[in-house]
């Protein structure tokens, strides 16, 4: 298989803070040679999708180099108010004790930041122009001190009439927008779908605020909205049973209370399974995001408009089986709060329902429905549980990532001019923790002030888990699994899966560039697959030939990559690049996939971190008529660290191919 050549990548790879310029071919590792009982392919055909690099050792006796002493860095930023929640500017670092545990720590950063005057605010910095065909999942950070702020439609938790109520408020808002103000617009339904890029234009935003018309959720229990409560099947049987205690039943029949029981346990059951989809979605979308901005500098505020749900759903006590409703998903919360906090994002919730009363006081519920006294009772109760819980889970995210939660208010335009107010007036804190161990426990922080009447908003504390090393349960599970190791893969294969989902915004924990070009000139096809190529399998919408082959070329900003080291000095990695092509639908029709492990001795490494980066190559086909596009993604192994781009095709169909590059006499 043809290599990347270095200088390819060095040109525009500076461009985006990357080096390139002694890149590190993945599939010809340096001092690479085959182990004893490996068997190697032929010169001529393609790397395998598992090719292993094994490295000389370190001459025996020779000191290892010191590459860098790593510490843990725990960042905290707080925003100060005063008694009518205005900013507090000109504090200094001797004004603030900060304890994790109760226990003091040093201050080891301090940095104050203001929201820049409309004088200060420069457009938003381009990406640099990149030549034709060749793409980055980089994104440009905002100039200076600028905030950026996400709004999170949620379509999934919310009803559409309530929907609709946040479209206003959001227009409202965008009337009185502070110029240059960075603002990017995603939506949520069953994923995360990105609808307007970062922009300081109010029009552009007003435009797509204004095509949001409403969508509804199937497994929300009031899609629509209003006032008017669910009233369940069991429900209606135990309101039957008030009326006309033991008509139309058997004597040897069940009994109306084994019925109601019966139906209630079912109903409970099913709502979980809802409530358990619902959470899920929302947090894998959380995640995405954590990802998407883990790579812009500073604080980003995520204004999230949502009706809210609760992460834990206690027992019932209103009959049938009192543990069919249970559902507690506060590990899959855990491991969203550890990704948001690290990427530096701060929730500001909004319960778009604005402020609510239970709607067994609406006038269209008089009558006959209430007239049993325990059913008027039974549906308040549930009201204010449902309440209590999904408010809870609100406050306890905008605290646990230093933000605010927003609820029983119907200034939704307010809340959002409030939320990037407060996102644009902090301070930062930094410490190393005495305790430095990563012991999985969760450390409480707290921040105080010497000066006495002002407010103080920041995040309650973390958990001290390493980064580097993934979870150890399955992926949507809170039990522990038997083998880590087999857990790890599990996971990663599902981060993975999500991060490579057509429209899903792209993962910048690792950046990568990626060179996309036709194999051959326009109107050049072929009736086979290129090697390796997976179409026409389970799950995947049939293609047929003809087909147009296209050169994928990555380049990897390799300090996003974590290795390990072993005894003889070695440096060790593994890397996964993928390829899967999407029909306009969101239809999978063809992928390609390749594992490679890497081995380095430690004189190289040196040299790859300070001078080098990571190529790779591989070839894709996709059906010669017809509109695709081409998502590609680039897995660490070792941390399940992501990075993902979608490219349509039509962007490099008619760029001519690249030329062949003269290859040595094989040896």
């Amino acid at each position: 298989m043809k290599t990347v050549p270095a200088a390819l990548f060095a040109g525009f790879a500076l461009t985006l803070g990357l080096s390139f310029p002694a890149c590190l071919d993945a599939q010809n590792p340096p001092s690479a040679q085959p182990a004893p009982s490996a068997s190697t392919a032929p010169a001529a055909s393609t790397a395998p999708p598992a090719s292993t690099a094994s490295a000389a050792q370190t001459p025996a006796g020779a000191p290892l180099p010191t590459l860098q002493a790593r510490a843990k860095l725990v960042i905290v930023d707080v925003v100060v108010t005063d008694g009518n929640h205005h900013a507090i500017h000109g504090l200094k670092k001797d004004q603030f004790t900060l304890l994790e545990d109760r226990k003091p720590e040093t201050i080891k950063a301090f940095e104050e930041h203001s929201a820049p005057t409309a004088a200060e605010l420069a457009k938003y910095p381009p990406l640099p122009k990149l030549p034709p065909g060749i793409f980055s999942n980089y994104v440009p950070a905002p100039s200076g001190d600028r905030p950026v702020n996400v709004l999170l439609l949620d379509a999934l938790n919310t009803p559409i009439s309530d929907q609709q109520y946040v479209r206003s408020q959001l227009l409202d808002y965008l009337k009185h927008e502070q110029p240059g103000t960075s603002i990017a617009i995603f939506g949520l339904s069953s994923q995360l779908v990105m609808l307007q890029g970062f922009t300081s234009d109010p029009n552009q935003l007003r435009q797509v605020v204004e095509k949001q018309g409403g969508k509804g959720s199937i497994i929300l229990d009031n899609t629509v909205g209003g006032e008017a409560p669910t009233e369940a099947l069991s429900d209606q049987v135990a309101d039957l049973q008030q009326q006309s205690p033991g008509a139309g039943l058997q004597n040897t029949g069940p009994t109306y209370s084994d019925i109601v029981s019966n139906l209630k346990t079912f109903e409970d059951m099913q709502q979980t399974f809802e409530y358990r989809l619902r959470i899920q979605y929302t947090l894998d979308a959380m995640n995405e995001l954590a990802r998407y901005l883990s790579n812009i500098p500073g604080r980003k505020n995520l204004i999230w408009f949502s009706g809210s749900f609760p992460l834990n759903i206690l027992p019932t006590a209103e009959g049938g089986d009192p543990f069919a409703s249970q559902l507690n998903m506060e590990h899959e919360y855990h491991e969203t709060t550890n990704l948001l906090v690290r990427a530096q994002v701060a929730v500001y919730p909004v319960d778009a329902r604005g402020l609510q009363t239970s709607p067994v006081f609406n006038a269209a519920n008089a009558g006959s429905r209430y007239s049993n006294p325990s059913a008027f009772t039974r549906d308040v109760n549930r009201f204010n549980q449902a309440n209590v819980a999904e408010h809870q889970t609100m406050a306890t995210m905008a605290s646990d990532t230093g933000g605010q939660a927003f609820f029983n208010t119907n200034g939704l335009s307010q809340a959002v001019s409030t939320a990037i107010e407060d996102g644009s007036n902090y301070y930062t804190l930094a410490y190393t923790p005495t305790d430095a161990r990563y012991k999985n426990d969760f450390r409480h922080i707290e921040v105080k002030l010497a000066a006495p009447g002002y407010s103080l908003s920041y995040r309650r504390g973390y958990y001290a888990d390493d980064p580097d090393t993934p979870g150890t349960t399955t992926a949507g599970s809170a039990t522990p699994a038997p083998d880590a190791a087999n857990a790890d893969a599990l996971i990663g294969e599902s981060l993975m899966q999500k991060a490579m989902q057509h429209g899903v915004p792209g993962s910048t924990q690792i950046v990568y560039t990626v060179r996309v070009l036709p194999d051959a000139a326009p109107g050049v096809t072929e009736n086979d697959l290129a090697p390796n190529n997976v179409a026409n399998g389970q799950g995947f919408s049939p293609i047929k030939p003809p087909y147009r082959r296209y050169r994928v070329d990555f380049g990897v900003d390799p300090s996003n990559i974590v290795f390990t080291t072993t005894p003889d000095g070695v440096y060790h990695g593994a890397i996964d690049f993928d390829c899967f092509l999407y029909d306009p639908d969101g239809r999978v029709l063809n992928s390609v996939s390749n594992k490679i492990s890497l081995a380095l001795p430690a004189a190289r490494y040196l040299s790859m971190m300070k001078t080098g980066g990571i190529t790779f190559h591989q070839e894709i086909s996709a059906p010669a008529k017809g509109d695709t596009s081409l998502r590609t993604g680039v897995h660490d192994l070792t941390s399940n660290h992501i990075g993902s781009a979608e490219i349509p095709l039509s962007l490099v169909k008619n760029l001519p191919p690249l030329p062949v590059q003269p290859q040595p006499p094989a040896k």
